[in-house]
C-alpha cells in the first residue's frame, strides 16, 4: 500500500531531519578539524589556481598543499609548541593567572619538540633527528591523534580545492531561490574568507615563525641576556600583527627600549639591541607585510570586529577559535548587511546594497577564480 504524498514526504523530511542531526553531530565534534581544513583550503587556493592550468586538478590540489599548506601547519605547530615551553618557564618567577590554565593542555605535548637553539648547536643532523624522536616516543598518543586531525584537515581541504565547484554548484541548485540571494551571498562571504584566512591570519602565522627563528639565531650570537623567551615574543608579535594601525610595534618597540636600557645600564655593547631592531623592521615587519598586504586590504569586514573576532573566538572555543570567530563573523555579518534589510524591507537582489557584485556574468581579473566564487566553493 503506498502512502499519500503528503505522508511520504513527510517521512522523508523526518529521514532528512536525522541525517541533518547526525551530520551536525559529527561536524561539531570535528569542529576544529573542518576549520582547520578550511583555512588550509584558503591558504592552498590561490597555489591551486596556478597550477590547475598545467596538471590535473588532483596533482594540483596536492601540489599546492604540499607547497603551502603543509609547511604553514608544520611551522606553526612547532613555533607554538616552543612558546608553550618558554611561557611554562615564564610561570615559575610571574603569575599568568587564567592564561596559565588556558595554555596548561598543550604544555606537555609541547615537550615533543625541542627549542631551535638545541637543535641550531647541534649541527649533526643525525643527534639533531634523535633528540626529535626521543621526544616524540614520549607522547604517541597524542601524537597519534594530531596527525590523525592534520590528516583530515588536509583531506577536507584537498577535497575543497579539488570539487568545491562542483558542492557549491550542488547547493545553488539545491537551494535554489528565485530571487537569487544565495549566490550573492556566498561569493561575499568566500571573498571575505580568502581576506580572512589567506591575508590576516596568514600573515600572524609567517611573522610568528620568522620572527621566533630570527630571535633564536640573534640569541646564539648575543651577550649574557639576549632577548627573553624568544619564541613567546614571536607569537606575541604576531598575534599584535592583528591589530591595526600599530600591529606588532606594540611588542617589539617596549622590547627593544628595554635591551637598550639593559645594555646600558650594564655596560653592555649596543650592537646587540641595534641589530635586533634593524632585524625585526627588516625580516619580521617589512618583508611579511610587503608580501602578504595585497591579500589583507580592500576588505569589506571593520577591521575592529575582526579584530574581536581574533580575541574572542580563541577564549570560547580554545584553538581552533582562530579559525571558527572570524569564519563566524563573516557568515553573519554578510547575512546582516546584506539577507536581513531585503528581508526586513522586501524586496529582491537588485535592493541589496550598491557595493555588492550582484553579476555573474562580469569577468574578475583574476579570469576562472570568478567561477569559483560564484560556485560557492564553500568558498
Amino acid at each position: 500500500m503506498e502512502l499519500p504524498d503528503s505522508r511520504s514526504r513527510l517521512a522523508w523530511w523526518v529521514v532528512a531531519l536525522v541525517f541533518g542531526a547526525v551530520t551536525a553531530w559529527v561536524l561539531l565534534t570535528y569542529i576544529g578539524t573542518f576549520v582547520l581544513g578550511l583555512f588550509l583550503y584558503y591558504v592552498a587556493r590561490p597555489a591551486y589556481r596556478r597550477f590547475r592550468s598545467q596538471f590535473r586538478p588532483s596533482i594540483a590540489a596536492a601540489t599546492a598543499l604540499l607547497a603551502l599548506a603543509v609547511p604553514v601547519v608544520l611551522l606553526m605547530g612547532y613555533t607554538l609548541a616552543i612558546a608553550a615551553q618558554e611561557l611554562t618557564r615564564l610561570q615559575r618567577t610571574v603569575d599568568l593567572g587564567p592564561l596559565a590554565d588556558q595554555v596548561e593542555p598543550y604544555v606537555n605535548v609541547s615537550e615533543v619538540v625541542k627549542n631551535p637553539a638545541t637543535l641550531l648547536q647541534n649541527p649533526d643532523v643525525v643527534d639533531a633527528g634523535q633528540l626529535i624522536a626521543e621526544g616524540a616516543l614520549g607522547y604517541v598518543p597524542i601524537v597519534g591523534t594530531a596527525l590523525i586531525n592534520l590528516f583530515l584537515a588536509l583531506a577536507v581541504a584537498f577535497y575543497l580545492l579539488r570539487d568545491g565547484a562542483r558542492l557549491g554548484r550542488w547547493v545553488e541548485e539545491t537551494f535554489h531561490d528565485q530571487q537569487e540571494f544565495l549566490p550573492v551571498y556566498l561569493r561575499e562571504v568566500d571573498k571575505d574568507l580568502g581576506s580572512v584566512y589567506f591575508g590576516n591570519i596568514l600573515n600572524a602565522i609567517a611573522i610568528a615563525v620568522v620572527a621566533a627563528f630570527v630571535y633564536t639565531a640573534l640569541n646564539l650570537f648575543a651577550p649574557a641576556g639576549g632577548i627573553p623567551y624568544p619564541a613567546l615574543v614571536a607569537v606575541l608579535a604576531g598575534a599584535a600583527s592583528l591589530i591595526p594601525v600599530v600591529g606588532m610595534k606594540l611588542v617589539y618597540v617596549p622590547l627593544a627600549v628595554g635591551l637598550f636600557a639593559r645594555a646600558a645600564l650594564g655596560g653592555d655593547p649596543l650592537w646587540f639591541p641595534a641589530v635586533f631592531v634593524a632585524a625585526t623592521v627588516v625580516f619580521v615587519d617589512f618583508i611579511p607585510d610587503l608580501v602578504l598586504r595585497p591579500y589583507v586590504s580592500g576588505r569589506n569586514l571593520h577591521v575592529g570586529l575582526v579584530m574581536i573576532a581574533y580575541v574572542i573566538g580563541p577564549l570560547l572555543f580554545g584553538w581552533y577559535g582562530l579559525f571558527l570567530g572570524p569564519l563566524l563573523l563573516v557568515v553573519v555579518y554578510h547575512f546582516a548587511r546584506l539577507i536581513l534589510p531585503v528581508l526586513i524591507a522586501g524586496g529582491d537582489v537588485d535592493s541589496m546594497p550598491r557595493s555588492v557584485d550582484t553579476g555573474s556574468t562580469e569577468e574578475s581579473p583574476e579570469g576562472s577564480d570568478a567561477d569559483d566564487a560564484v560556485d560557492g566553493d564553500l568558498a
